[in-house]
Formats: structure tokens, C-alpha cells, sequence
């Protein structure tokens, strides 16, 4: 309980800097004036941009980091993250080719296309990843996850060049970032994951038996197979929906559930909704140092969880067994 008392007023203290700092500085008491409501003041068009957007990094950093415990959960892979296994760039390359080939134009036709994307990009890496003795691997689904990426982000590229009517948009896109968010594209995505953030939630039983093997969480009573599509299906909702609205953000999946063991151990009831709200922290900060690094203009925060994230991943692979992989 004392972990969780810190890390909500760690995420509280995150929303405050997020709302207080920007490319450029404006005072905590024209900030305050326009949280008031205060609508000619400088602190009024501030709030304007700022509340939303730390309310989608909220949202997005949550996702990312829920969907990552699920997806190492269901895996017994501590690699396994949305962009190393190749969903953000599954869900990516659907919602660029629904663009250049369908013509989609409306977010909603973005959300369902990305976590179509996302699903089959999961389906995909988990065959292969199972494909060949001793079945779905860490290291196997590593690789799978990887040359999936590759090939899904090559294709999206090959797709993208000969559309400069598009071309602009989508790079800045890929990148991934949270700038740009307004409230009329936060409020359809909600509804993906809050059914996402249920069906992970519930899964959190199922998941500590599924840490004991198969055959173990069969003989306790668990439907295997039930149980491991219903998590999946959440994980697979969350980053299709965030990958949607904010482009594929590598890395907060990969980087926080190692965080939050540390902190509260592997019981998933514990672990799922401390991985939730300690993405949001993470994502809230790498916002915050995008902005304050590159001043005036900014960094978009997938470049800074790359460089949060490479290093934990390279320390992550170092540590594990070769009898492990």
C-alpha cells in the first residue's frame, strides 16, 4: 500500500508538470488563470493545449505499460513488449494502408484498422514464435517479433513514398508522440480501452497460473487457451487503440512491468494496475524532457523512450540464461 500511495502522487506530481511545462515558459499563476477558466489570459490557450494533451499521455502510458505486463504475462517472455513483437508495427502498417489504398479519413476507421492490425500482427508472431522444438521460446518470439516489425514497417514505408499526399503526415506519425491531442480525438478511443483495461484487469488470475506452465494451470483449474485469448485480446485493444492516436510508441511496455516487479513482486493482481499507472508516469516524464531538451521546438516522446528503453532491453537480454532462451 505504501508503494501505491507513492506512485499516485508520482503520477499527480507528472500531470502537474506536464500542464507546467512547455516549449515555452508561462507562469504558474497565468496557468492557474486559465485552469480557473480565465479565458483572456495567456495561461487560457496553455491549458487549452496542455490539459489534453497530458490527458492522452495518461491514457497512452497506461495502455502501453498494461499491455506490456499482459503480453509478458501470457508469453512467459520478459522481452515480450508491443513494439518488439511487432504489434505497434502491425497496427501501423493496417491504418497506412487503410490511408493510401481505402481512403480512410475518420479516427474511428483509424481504431478499428489498427487493432485489426495489431491482432493479426500478434497472431502472426505467436505462430511463428511456437513454430519448431520446444514451442513459443522467449528468444524465438523475440526474433519473430523483430523481423515482423521490420517487414511491417519496410512495407509501410514501400506503401507511404509515392504518396506525398500522405507522406508528410505519416512520418511524424511513426515517430509516435502525443502532441496535437485534443479532446475530440481522445474521447473515441475510450471506449477501446476501457474494454482493453477490463478484460487485462480480469485476467490477472489467469495469468499467475499461466506463470506456472500449462499443464500446472490446467491441473488448478484454468482454462489455458480461454484464458491466454482473453488476455491477449486486451493487450491487443490497448495498443491498437493507442497506436491509433499516437503512432507506434516502442519500449514503455518492455520497460515498466520490470520496474513494477521490483516494486510489488509478480502477483498480477498487483502488477497490472501498478504497470498501468506507472506507464502513465514514464510517458508523462519522456513528454516533459522532449519538451525541455529540444527547446523551442521539441522532441517527440518515441524518440525518448527509445532512449530510455534500448539500454533496459540490452541489459534485460545480458541477463538472461542461454538455458532460458
Amino acid at each position: 500500500m505504501a508503494w501505491l500511495f507513492v506512485v499516485i502522487c508520482a503520477l499527480a506530481a507528472a500531470c502537474l508538470l506536464s500542464v507546467g511545462i512547455g516549449t515555452r515558459s508561462v507562469g504558474w499563476a497565468e496557468i492557474a488563470g486559465g485552469l480557473r477558466g480565465h479565458t483572456d489570459t495567456l495561461g487560457h490557450s496553455v491549458v487549452a493545449v496542455r490539459v489534453p494533451r497530458t490527458v492522452m499521455a495518461v491514457l497512452a502510458g497506461a495502455a502501453l505499460g498494461l499491455a506490456g505486463a499482459v503480453m509478458q504475462g501470457v508469453t512467459r517472455n520478459p522481452l515480450a513488449d508491443p513494439g518488439i513483437l511487432g504489434v505497434n508495427a502491425g497496427a501501423a502498417m493496417a491504418v497506412v494502408l487503410g490511408m493510401a489504398w481505402f481512403g480512410m479519413a475518420r479516427l474511428e476507421a483509424f481504431l478499428w484498422t489498427a487493432i485489426l492490425g495489431a491482432g493479426l500482427a500478434a497472431c502472426f508472431v505467436y505462430a511463428v514464435g511456437s513454430l519448431g522444438r520446444g514451442g513459443a521460446t522467449p528468444l524465438k518470439l523475440a526474433l519473430a517479433g523483430a523481423a515482423t516489425s521490420i517487414a511491417a514497417s519496410s512495407l509501410t514505408v514501400a506503401v507511404m513514398l509515392p504518396r506525398n499526399d500522405i507522406a508528410g503526415g505519416v512520418r511524424s506519425w511513426q515517430v509516435g508522440g502525443v502532441g496535437g491531442a485534443t479532446y475530440d480525438a481522445i474521447l473515441p478511443c475510450l471506449p477501446f480501452l476501457a474494454a482493453g483495461l477490463m478484460l487485462c484487469l480480469a485476467s490477472a488470475r489467469s495469468l499467475n497460473l499461466l506463470a506456472l506452465g500449462d499443464e500446472a494451470a490446467a491441473g488448478l483449474g484454468a482454462r489455458v487457451d480461454r484464458a491466454r485469448a482473453g488476455a491477449a485480446l486486451g493487450a491487443v485493444l490497448l495498443c491498437g487503440a493507442t497506436t491509433a492516436i499516437c503512432g507506434p510508441i516502442g519500449f514503455v511496455g518492455l520497460v515498466v512491468p520490470h520496474l513494477c516487479r521490483l516494486l510489488v513482486g509478480v502477483d498480477h493482481r498487483w502488477l497490472l494496475p501498478f504497470s498501468a499507472l506507472t506507464g502513465a508516469i514514464l510517458l508523462l516524464c519522456a513528454d516533459v524532457l522532449g519538451r525541455v531538451v529540444a527547446r523551442p521546438s521539441e522532441m517527440d516522446v518515441g524518440i525518448v523512450t527509445a532512449f530510455v528503453g534500448a539500454p533496459v532491453f540490452i541489459w534485460i537480454v545480458r541477463q538472461r540464461r542461454v538455458r532460458d532462451l
